[in-house]
């Protein structure tokens, strides 16, 4: 079975590619379908952003895929920058500066509290279904750690003292948000016997 993952982020693909191998699901991504469109992202939700980037594949390729959308979603800041994580400190989706936007804003806050959640959109066989993964934890006071993307040096899960920056990218992909919203889409898949 092959599935378009409407996304040129290397990362996030690693991150998939690795949970759907063993069930034979072949993920390729738009530059393996030769598509360099910038692809809209203008709804206000996760769930909304995560269709429309499905559905603008679909429709100009006519091939079955699904889009994520991710946000971090912090407590004492009535849960910004949800969907605006990526443009939290401008269009230019610089990662540095977002992280600096943020802990510019959680200075003297007590309150850390934040989670990731992460909302799949799949389309297939003309139906859509939806996955989401949530991960609980803290804004840290400072960046720690080198690996990992976004707001990984400063995100601390549950049960962890590290950021996910610090934990790796094998930690990290048994329990981020995107990894639990990708396992259940991974079982849905397997599921169908295609």
């Amino acid at each position: 079975m092959k599935l378009v993952f409407a996304t040129n982020n290397k990362h996030k693909l690693d991150e998939v590619r690795k949970i759907t191998a063993q069930h034979g699901i072949e993920i390729v991504s738009l530059a393996d379908i030769h598509c360099q469109d910038e692809i809209p992202e203008t709804a206000n939700t996760l769930e909304g952003n995560a269709l429309q980037k499905a559905r603008y594949i679909q429709n100009k390729f006519g091939l079955d895929c699904f889009a994520d959308d991710t946000g971090l979603e912090v407590e004492a800041l009535n849960n910004a920058p949800g969907v605006y994580s990526a443009r939290y400190a401008g269009n230019s989706h610089d990662s540095e500066a977002n992280m600096q936007k943020l802990l510019h804003e959680m200075e003297g806050k007590n309150n850390r509290k934040a989670r990731f959640r992460t909302v799949i959109a799949l389309l297939i066989k003309d139906k859509q279904y939806y996955f989401e993964g949530i991960v609980n934890g803290a804004i840290a006071t400072k960046k720690r750690g080198v690996n990992g993307f976004g707001y990984d040096p400063v995100f601390i899960p549950e049960g962890y003292d590290e950021t996910f920056a610090e934990l790796g990218d094998a930690v990290k992909n048994q329990i981020s948000h995107r990894a639990k919203a990708v396992e259940q889409l991974d079982q849905f898949l397997a599921s169908l016997n295609l």
